[in-house]
């Protein structure tokens, strides 16, 4: 599989390479050695992934993976599905794990192609109780892992894009 650039040329519209789907309550990551996507692991019952579950291809983030990306899009898709997105902003957060704390940002964007969140530009355009769901998740998420997520605060796209060109792998 080869990899497409962060950006599509000429414009802040990002590629994103889905990983795990929508509602799906299998977590799978993209190896790059073997160039398959991979089990990783399994959430508890009842637990799903709230939005499709992405990367952006030749970035990497101070946690050494590709930076991670939360695609709003009530479509089905499926692992490996490349996806044109927008970027409204990002969730910047600290991941602890055997005491090493990292970085470990949460782009959020948007299809393209999507007709229901066309009119957004920023997450302040999200219902912030859907915002505070998604940082639970991933606080959840983290926690079955032995590792902590500590979100340190929501910002606009400016600072999202800002990020994913200072991330280049």
């Amino acid at each position: 599989m080869k990899m497409p650039q962060p950006f599509i040329k000429n414009s802040n519209t990002i590629n994103v390479i889905i990983e795990t789907p929508k509602g799906n309550g299998v977590k799978y990551f993209f190896d790059p050695k073997t160039k398959l996507f991979k089990l990783k692991k399994l959430l508890p019952e009842g637990m799903v992934f709230p939005f499709h579950f992405g990367f952006i291809p030749k970035t990497k983030g101070e946690d050494g993976d590709p930076l991670d990306v939360l695609v709003l899009l009530d479509e089905l898709c499926y692992p490996g599905c490349h996806i044109e997105c927008r970027v409204l902003g990002v969730i910047e957060a600290e991941q602890t794990e055997k005491k090493e704390t990292v970085r470990n940002d949460r782009i959020i964007a948007t299809a393209v192609e999507s007709a229901r969140y066309a009119k957004l530009d920023s997450l302040k355009d999200l219902d912030k109780y859907l915002v505070e769901e998604i940082i639970n998740f991933f606080i959840s998420y983290n926690k079955m892992s032995n590792k902590v997520f500590s979100p340190l605060g929501n910002k606009g796209p400016e600072k999202a894009i800002t990020l994913i060109k200072n991330s280049k792998a």
